[in-house]
C-alpha cells in the first residue's frame, strides 16, 4: 500500500468519481504534518472499487478544498470519491433522503436539520467508540458530541454528527499600533474589558464600533453579543435550555445578558456615534473606525470573518490583530467558546463511508485543509504549524483552550425566533434600551407559535 500511496500523492493529480482534478496541497514527508497517521489510515483500510458520494453547503474554493482532502483519503483507500457542494444544500439533502437517492455522507452546517434528519431515521448512528474519541482528542469534547447528538427514530439519543471545520466567534478585533500608542493591554476577564473599555471613554476615545446593520438580516451581530454574555454568565446547561424554551426568552437571565451587552452599546461614550448609530451601521462597514486616524474605535467584536471587510492590504499583527472575549473571572465558568462548525453524517451506510469517519480522527485529515486556508479545528492532535497563516493558527489556539464550545444559539432556534424576533428585538433594545420588554415580546411571539 505504501508504494501505491506515495506514488499516487507526490502527484496528486487524481479524478474523484468524475470531479476536478485535485491540486497539490503537500508533499509526502514533508516536515510536520502527521505522516505517520496517514500511512497507519492507509494499511488499515482498502476500499479499493468502492464508490464515495458526499455532498455538502461547501462551493467555489472551499469545494476545491475539500477535495483535495478527499483525494487524500481516496489514495489511501483505492475509494473513488464525489464531493459535490450546493448553495441550496438544505433543500437538496431533504429531497434526496425522500426520493430514496442520499448520498453516503452529508455534510450538515446547522444542528437543526441534522436532527430532524435522524428524527426522521435518515442518519446511521456513529457508535459509543466514536462520542468516546471525541471527548478525549476534541478539546471541550463532550461538547462536541452533545452538538452531533440527537434523538433518533426510535427515540433514542445518539452521536449522529461529526464536526469537521469550525467557526469562532468569541474573538475581538484591534489595532495593535492603537493599543501600544495609548498603552492599553490586552484584557484577560471580562471584568478588566469593561475596565478597561471605562478607561478609553476616560482618555478621551471611545473603546467600541458596533453595527446591527445587514439588510432583511439587521440585528443578528447584537444577537452573537448576547449569546457570547449568557455562556459568560450562567452555566452552559442554561444556555441549553434557553435555546429550546425550556428557560423562557424573558427570564431573568436572559435579561441579564440582554443588559450587559446594553453596558456596550448603550453606556455614555461606548460605543461610536452611539446606540441609534450603533442599530443602523452595516456590521460590514463597522470596524473601519478602527483603521481610522486617529481611530473612531479601539475594539471591534466580530466572528473569524470579518477581516474580509477591512481595507484591502490591512496585514495581521501589524494592522490589525485579535483577542479572547473574555469570560468573567467572578463567575468562574472556565474559557467559552461560541462560534459554528459543519458536521459529517452517514445518510446511506456503506464501509467507505465508516472509513471516512475514521479518516477524520487522524490529525492529517486537519492539517491538509489547515495547510490551505479557512479551517479550524478542535483536534488536539494537529500540529498548529502547518497553519498557512499566523491568524489562523491564533485562532485555534483560543479554540482549542476552550472548555465549552456551543454552536451560534439564533441559528439553532426556531426561525420565526433566532432569524426573526431575536434580530428586530435586539435593534429595539439599542434604540430604546427596556431589555424586559424586548424579552417579553420575544417570549410572546415564541408562546404565539405553540
Amino acid at each position: 500500500m505504501k508504494s501505491k500511496l506515495y506514488a499516487g500523492v507526490a502527484t496528486l493529480a487524481l479524478v474523484s468519481g468524475g470531479a476536478m482534478a485535485q491540486d497539490l496541497v503537500i508533499e509526502p514527508g514533508t516536515d510536520g504534518f502527521n505522516w505517520e497517521s496517514f500511512e497507519a489510515f492507509a494499511d488499515a483500510h482498502d476500499f479499493s472499487g468502492e464508490e464515495l458520494t458526499i455532498t455538502g453547503p461547501w462551493t467555489g474554493e472551499d469545494g476545491r478544498m475539500v477535495n483535495n482532502v478527499m483525494a487524500y483519503f481516496a489514495e489511501a483507500t483505492g475509494a473513488t470519491v464525489e464531493y459535490s457542494g450546493s448553495d441550496s444544500f438544505e433543500q437538496d439533502i431533504v429531497i434526496a433522503i425522500q426520493a430514496g437517492s442520499a448520498p453516503n455522507l452529508a455534510v450538515f452546517p446547522q444542528p437543526g436539520l441534522a436532527a430532524d434528519m435522524a428524527a426522521r431515521g435518515a442518519l446511521a448512528p456513529l457508535g459509543q467508540d466514536t462520542a468516546d474519541w471525541m471527548v478525549e482528542n476534541y478539546a471541550a469534547g463532550q461538547s462536541w458530541v452533545d452538538l452531533g447528538s440527537f434523538a433518533g427514530e426510535d427515540g433514542e439519543e445518539e452521536m449522529f454528527g461529526f464536526f469537521y471545520k469550525v467557526d469562532v466567534k468569541s474573538l475581538v478585533w484591534y489595532s495593535p499600533d492603537n493599543f501600544l500608542d495609548m498603552g492599553y493591554e490586552i484584557p484577560e476577564s471580562m471584568e478588566e474589558l469593561l475596565d478597561l473599555s471605562q478607561m478609553i471613554v476616560d482618555d478621551g476615545g471611545t473603546p467600541w464600533c458596533i453595527g446591527l446593520g445587514s439588510g432583511a438580516a439587521t440585528g443578528w451581530p447584537a444577537t452573537d453579543w448576547v449569546e457570547d454574555i449568557m455562556l459568560r454568565l450562567h452555566e452552559p446547561e442554561l444556555y441549553d435550555q434557553w435555546i429550546t424554551n425550556e428557560l423562557p426568552f424573558n427570564a431573568p437571565e436572559v435579561v441579564e445578558a440582554i443588559e450587559t451587552f446594553g453596558t456596550f452599546v448603550r453606556s455614555e461614550g461606548w460605543a461610536a456615534g452611539g446606540p441609534e448609530a450603533s442599530a443602523t451601521t452595516d456590521f460590514r462597514d463597522s470596524p473601519a473606525g478602527l483603521f481610522q486616524f486617529p481611530p473612531d474605535c479601539y475594539m471591534h467584536k466580530q466572528a473569524s470573518f470579518i477581516p474580509t471587510f477591512f481595507p484591502d492590504g490591512s496585514e495581521y499583527g501589524v494592522d490589525y490583530d485579535f483577542f479572547y472575549f473574555p469570560s468573567f473571572d467572578e463567575k468562574d465558568l472556565g474559557d467559552p467558546v461560541m462560534g459554528a462548525g459543519t458536521q459529517f453524517a452517514i445518510t446511506n451506510d456503506s464501509d467507505a463511508a465508516r472509513g471516512l469517519i475514521e479518516f477524520f480522527k487522524t490529525p492529517i485529515a486537519h492539517e491538509v485543509w489547515m495547510a490551505q486556508s479557512g479551517f479550524l479545528t478542535p483536534h488536539t492532535g494537529v500540529n498548529l504549524d502547518t497553519f498557512s497563516s499566523d491568524a489562523f493558527r491564533a485562532m485555534n489556539e483560543i479554540l482549542l483552550d476552550a472548555t465549552t464550545f456551543r454552536f451560534d444559539a439564533s441559528d439553532v432556534m426556531p426561525g420565526e425566533i433566532g432569524a426573526g424576533a431575536f434580530w428586530t428585538g435586539m435593534v429595539d433594545f439599542t434604540t430604546e434600551g427596556d431589555a424586559q420588554a424586548v424579552a417579553d415580546a420575544i417570549q410572546a411571539r415564541w408562546d404565539a407559535m405553540r
